[in-house]
């Protein structure tokens, strides 16, 4: 037992190698044993001679029965029933190239599907009359095959310009204004010949569409969705939609919602097609997207960079912004994209324009002029307010394309990247939101405008929708009950309760305390007495505090680092010892820029407990929620499940049981190189469930797969997250190691399953092993996901459905062991149920008591007195990974990087490591 006992080293933190999780395809390849890039540390068994065990791969398990308990409930979900009538067809699968004349190969995005319709026009006949599903990128398929395996085409495009991406497709210097209108018009080179090959790659049975439904899952399975969703694809393409992935967005403007900052929510519809139990479904739902305001330049830059006029800009975030872009420049309505900004204003920028007629040496003739000069006096054109600012360049970095700023406009659907601020996703959850009966309205609508059964291709599958949402059986299960102080139960009501007149389950002392105000307007004296008060009626006795510490004022215009240490110093040349903990008053709600420094310099450097709070309506309500936070980072409880209480858990109980929640977040879209934060929360103290411990820490960019789980640094050392928390859980549950390891991990796709079952599983039993190697406790692994598009409704009303409504039947998997979970109460707009698969179950939990289990598992969420609509161990994964993330600022690394949007190589950039929180705090539930 040796091996168990704390090493008394804090809190581990740190970063593997990387991650063998390549490209997600749709079905990912079998994982390595050792992710690539990583020299194995140790050979099985340490003795070289013995022959490498074949490693067994885990697969998701079965459904071992379907669950009964609860009130039965009658729901309709947005899943449309799919009729397949050809069953014995087949899909040909054909990869495309496509090349330019002179042998260079395509690779923009958008003019593949230009060309792919062309070739369609042209050689119909060498074509059999086929109909193509193609993706828009290196995928054909058709049903039945093509006259021949390889076919070769030549076809011309004119203007290729103006497709949505202008992949490749350079403007080549027209609209360079170098001529006149006249003569730009005959140019020669605005079409483009390509040369097209289309070669059989793979033939895949429709057969397996059927076989999927029976549970029978395969590549071609898989495959032959894929083809049926990308039918979908196309048919919004032909309809000139934006696509994202499953989702498409129609330009119009009664779709679109202005969310601040240049920025339109605009709204459209996923659509999928997905097995289950009740036979093929298509999924549709309501979905948004971002994009830049379409219009005027100078107004989306107005807007983005929120100021007055054009000439209050900030043009060299004005060029990051606008590269790439495309625009519309008038008169002559053509499309360019936008390579950058001229380096002096319209009146400056001089360019070369030739003249007609040659000079004494048979050279043509050139002028200097400017571009203002240019567009006003050569083609008459007025510019009011251009003259004094950049032009937008849309031409080659050797060859620039000047045009006024006045004269280009944005196209319309061009997707915009970037994380929102916190207003523009409030601005966009207060637009985009819907009731449940309105949803299913705009739903039931979009089906019937999408007239799917007049797609060919559909047709000649035999594939017919049905127009009625599906029916489902529910189940309300009752909500648990729950334990307050002086040994009073409790049973919420519609996934609510409060702490009015009662008293927390255990409630904590806070003596050695003071404030801190970071020029926050707010009446402090009164705060604290409010606060002391509110707290004695819940059972925390809150002595006074020792002292309230105002910023200096001439601090305010420092940066935030230098308030924090400023501040610092002055408590700490006042106060005698280092305090218990500190409430800390911010000047702004919301990302404060102090917030992180604050959060850092506390924990990581001196081990202290401390809450912000951004004070604007303190009422009786606001302090409670207040001391909810801080009795649980003192090391108290609000409240306890009756059966955590008594100890009545089924199976968790009975043996020494860790629960852990992991989660890894990810910087925006638009950021390719702010490290991904992992982070993994673990209870406590068994056999309670309520109490939890966190581990952070950063790895590659994007990568998914926790990497530092285990981390053999020598021999006897092991610096991993697992190890870290497996020891506080031996200490804090009197010298028990844990028989049982139930995991939820939030975050992963489908095609990750057999990710998390084979690579993090593993890393986490080596971690154990390297404890003890006689230890083999038993795993539960659940995944929990949020962002999918199945949605349930109560026929007939205007409600959601109610807290505690699970569903494991007909939209659930043919095969595995999934159910839907609608545990909160929705109280704006749709509900969305958590949707948990659960792949792995050696404990051998009854369907009953494993939903039991994740139902209880939303109640003990100490922030809040509500059920929350995920386990709390992730909710506490996600708190702990976003404040920990806040410590160092990836995003100033990001700005000014040119990379927007590309993946490093994982691993190839050292990721900057997290800073250990002190030893007096890294157990405790800091991220409350």
């Amino acid at each position: 037992m040796d091996s168990f006992e704390p090493d008394g080293n804090g809190v581990a933190n740190g970063n593997g190698a990387t991650n063998g999780n390549g490209a997600q395809e749709a079905l990912p390849p079998p994982p390595p044993v050792i992710p690539p890039n990583v020299v194995p540390v140790r050979a099985e068994g340490d003795q070289p001679p013995e022959p490498v065990k074949k490693k067994v791969m885990r697969v998701p398990i079965a459904r071992r029965g379907l669950a009964n308990k609860g009130q039965k409930i009658q729901l309709l979900t947005n899943h449309f029933k799919v009729g397949v009538n050809n069953v014995d067809g087949h899909f040909f699968h054909y990869s495309v190239s496509l090349a330019y004349e002179d042998g260079r190969p395509v690779d923009g995005k958008g003019v593949g599907r230009k060309v792919i319709d062309r070739v369609q026009e042209t050689y119909d006949t060498e074509l059999a009359g086929k109909d193509f599903a193609y993706d828009g990128e290196k995928s054909l398929f058709t049903v039945g095959p093509l006259p021949r395996n390889k076919l070769e085409f030549t076809v011309v495009l004119e203007d290729v310009i103006s497709n949505r991406n202008n992949g490749n497709s350079s403007p080549n210097g027209h609209g360079s204004p170098n001529e006149g209108d006249r003569k730009r018009m005959r140019r020669p080179y605005q079409s483009k010949t390509f040369k097209v090959e289309i070669s059989f790659a793979a033939k895949i049975p429709m057969q397996a569409i059927a076989n999927a439904l029976r549970g029978q899952e395969s590549e071609n399975s898989q495959e032959a969705l894929r083809v049926l969703d990308i039918i979908l694809r196309q048919h919004a393409a032909k309809q000139g939609c934006l696509l994202v992935r499953q989702s498409f967005f129609h330009n119009d403007p009664k779709n679109f919602a202005d969310v601040g900052g240049g920025v339109l929510g605009c709204r459209g519809f996923h659509s999928s097609f997905r097995t289950s139990q009740g036979g093929l479904s298509l999924n549709i739902d309501v979905s948004t997207t971002m994009i830049i305001q379409p219009g005027p330049v100078v107004d989306f830059l107005i807007a983005n960079q929120n100021v007055r006029d054009p000439f209050s800009l900030d043009w060299s975030k004005a060029k990051r912004t606008l590269k790439n872009l495309r625009i519309k420049t008038s008169p002559a309505n053509q499309e360019f994209k936008i390579t950058g900004l001229s380096e002096k204003t319209c009146k400056d920028q001089m360019f070369t324009l030739k003249q007609r007629g040659n000079d004494a040496d048979g050279e043509p003739q050139t002028i200097e002029v400017t571009v203002y000069d240019y567009f006003v006096n050569h083609r008459g054109i007025e510019l009011r307010y251009s003259g004094d600012l950049p032009c937008i360049n849309v031409g080659k970095p050797k060859r620039p394309t000047f045009f006024p700023l006045e004269l280009c406009s944005l196209v319309s659907l061009q997707r915009y990247t970037k994380a929102l601020s916190t207003l523009q996703r409030a601005s966009l959850v207060e637009k985009s939101r819907q009731k449940p009966q309105e949803r299913m309205k705009v739903l039931s609508e979009a089906l019937k405008c999408n007239h799917y059964d007049s797609e060919p291709l559909l047709r000649s599958c035999g594939i017919s929708i049905s127009t009625s949402f599906t029916q489902v059986d529910g189940r309300v299960l009752p909500a648990p009950r729950l334990k307050v102080g002086n040994g009073e139960d409790f049973f919420p009501r519609n996934g609510r309760w409060n702490f009015n007149n009662k008293k927390l389950v255990q409630p904590t002392k806070i003596e050695r305390w003071a404030v801190v105000n970071f020029s926050a307007r707010c009446d402090t004296q009164s705060l604290v007495r409010d606060l002391i008060k509110c707290g004695d009626l819940k059972g925390i006795q809150i002595d006074a505090p020792f002292d309230v510490f105002q910023e200096n004022p001439q601090n305010r215009r420092a940066p935030p680092m230098a308030r924090v240490e400023k501040m610092f110093e002055d408590i700490q040349s006042k106060l005698p010892g280092a305090p218990q903990f500190l409430l800390c008053l911010l000047p702004e709600r919301k990302n404060s820029d102090l917030y992180g420094p604050w959060k850092r310099k506390n924990l990581a450097e001196y081990g202290i407990v401390t809450q912000c709070i951004a004070p604007t309506r303190v009422n009786d309500q606001y302090l409670t929620n207040v001391l909810l936070k801080i009795n649980a980072k003192m090391g108290g409880l609000n409240s306890l499940l009756a059966v955590e209480h008594s100890p009545s858990i089924p199976l968790v109980s009975k043996a020494p049981t860790i629960i852990l929640g992991m989660d890894v977040s990810h910087g925006s879209p638009g950021q390719s190189d702010v490290p991904s934060i992992a982070a993994v929360v673990s209870s406590r103290q068994w056999p309670l469930i309520s109490k939890y411990r966190a581990s952070v820490r950063t790895q590659s960019p994007k990568v998914e797969m926790i990497d530092s789980l285990f981390k053999k640094t020598s021999e006897t050392e092991d610096d991993g997250i697992m190890r870290e928390l497996l020891l506080d859980f031996y200490t804090s549950s009197g010298k028990r190691k844990p028989d049982q390891i139930i995991i939820f991990r939030d975050g992963v796709s489908e095609s990750q399953f057999n990710q998390v079952l084979n690579i993090e599983l593993d890393q986490i039993i080596e971690s154990c092993k390297f404890l003890d190697e006689k230890w083999n406790p038993k795993f539960v692994v659940i995944v929990a996901q949020k962002n999918h598009h199945t949605k349930f409704f109560q026929p007939g009303s205007p409600d959601n459905v109610p807290p505690g409504t699970v569903i494991d039947n007909k939209v659930c998997h043919p095969r595995n062991n999934d159910f839907y979970l609608c545990a909160h109460a929705g109280m704006i707009g749709t509900t969305r149920p958590t949707h948990y698969h659960v792949l792995l179950d050696d404990v051998g939990f009854s369907a009953d008591d494993l939903q039991e289990l994740v139902h209880s598992l939303s109640y003990v969420y100490q922030r809040s007195t509500t059920a929350i609509s995920v386990v709390a161990p992730i909710c506490y994964a996600h708190l702990a990974a976003t404040q920990m993330g806040q410590f160092m600022k990836f995003e100033e690394l990001s700005e000014t990087s040119s990379s927007h949007g590309g993946v490093t190589s994982a691993g190839a950039v050292p990721v900057p490591q997290l800073p250990r929180l002190q030893e007096n705090v890294c157990n405790s539930m800091f991220f409350c």
